[in-house]
């Protein structure tokens, strides 16, 4: 098994397989802890910036967008679809920690791009119980960006959206491609 957080010394002892990816990434942690120094920051995003993206692992949001730690708020679900648990977290974002910008970023090759609603009907099949959510599957990533920005922009609870853009990140090159929200 292969990870990109390294084994950190004091557990080079165990042998590797011995170790779940959750106890690496806690002995990580504790190694992590015993430099960390409290950086004294509010809750509040410096860049009052709102970030919502897919949970793919190739997006690291930070280091595409030049990002430094206190710089956002990153909200991240399959297909950074904006969805009723997005909008709460945006709201909060929003109302109670001063955001006032909200960047959508879905990306090339997305997971969701190759799942349907049956997804949930399997799903009641292997468990006997339907999920109450929807996949929000979807064939055109630019037109699901399109949609995602007008959820942002008409729902009543978000104050500021006036600035929202949506992007599509190119998982081989690493660029975004803003979407026009009327196109």
């Amino acid at each position: 098994m292969t990870t990109s957080v390294p084994l950190p010394a004091a557990s080079a002892s165990k042998a590797a397989e011995e170790l779940s990816v959750t106890d690496r990434l806690v002995d990580s942690n504790r190694a992590y802890a015993a430099k960390f120094a409290d950086p004294g920051m509010d809750a509040r995003p410096v860049l009052q910036v709102a970030v919502v993206a897919c949970m793919d692992a190739r997006l690291d949001l930070h280091a595409a967008l030049g990002l430094e730690l206190g710089d956002c708020h990153t909200i991240r679900n399959a297909g950074g679809v904006v969805t009723d648990d997005t909008i709460r977290s945006l709201t909060i974002s929003q109302r109670a920690l001063g955001t006032r910008t909200v960047i959508l970023i879905h990306h090339t090759g997305c997971g969701l791009e190759s799942l349907t609603e049956d997804f949930r009907h399997e799903l009641e099949d292997e468990v006997g119980q339907r999920p109450a959510w929807a996949v929000e599957a979807f064939r055109d990533v630019d037109q699901d960006v399109r949609q995602s920005m007008q959820r942002v922009r008409t729902n009543p609870f978000l104050p500021h959206k006036d600035d929202v853009r949506g992007f599509v990140f190119d998982v081989h090159t690493g660029l975004l491609r803003e979407i026009d929200p009327t196109s």
